[in-house]
């Protein structure tokens, strides 16, 4: 079975948009190389230095399959029914939407629940990796133990307030992680790997 892997772009204090779910500068990064790349199977490109395109090529190859919430969902329209990275999106909510204009054609399977979710996406994906999203979903799943890895490009900005990368809420104890894995330097970006510390 392939690792459950949370990948987000965050700020130095730990939001991945601020409040009014704006990313101000988080995507910056994407534009201000000399590199051009696409997330496989996607034609829209991004910029980046060696280093960024490198890595996030190494680390996007084989996602098999998202696992996102209904909030990101509902904000981006379920990226017009096309998956951004993978062949398959699985929605976390407890009530699909009536009326979205791509149901029944796009590869989008709504879930009742986080840890179900992964289940059917980590089924789906076989020895690929599925790419849980940041903030509710990525919190829940690192509550419930079911991530293996976290993915993060940190942005050197302060937000002050926003939407947590975690958003666990209160722990009984903090959750560990390994030193990390990988860190790789781009422009206006650091990425990072981190194993979680099996419990």
């Amino acid at each position: 079975m392939g690792k459950a892997v949370m990948y987000a772009v965050v700020s130095l204090d730990g939001f991945m948009a601020d409040d009014k779910d704006e990313v101000g500068p988080l995507f910056d990064w994407y534009g201000n190389g000399d590199v051009s790349w696409s997330f496989p199977g996607r034609s829209d490109e991004s910029r980046t230095t060696r280093a960024s395109a490198d890595f996030m090529l190494s680390r996007y190859r084989d996602v098999g399959c998202v696992v996102m919430g209904r909030r990101l969902f509902d904000l981006t329209n379920g990226w017009n029914g096309v998956p951004v990275v993978g062949e398959h999106v699985f929605v976390v909510t407890h009530e699909p939407p009536a009326d979205w204009e791509h149901a029944g054609t796009a590869p989008f399977t709504f879930v009742d629940g986080v840890e179900a979710a992964i289940g059917a996406a980590q089924e789906f994906a076989g020895d690929r990796l599925v790419d849980v999203a940041g903030g509710q979903i990525g919190g829940q799943a690192l509550r419930l133990g079911l991530l293996d890895q976290v993915v993060v490009n940190l942005v050197p900005v302060v937000f002050g307030s926003g939407r947590p990368f975690f958003a666990t809420g209160a722990l009984d104890e903090p959750i560990l992680f390994d030193n990390p894995s990988q860190i790789v330097r781009g422009d206006r970006v650091t990425h990072l790997v981190f194993d979680v510390a099996k419990r």
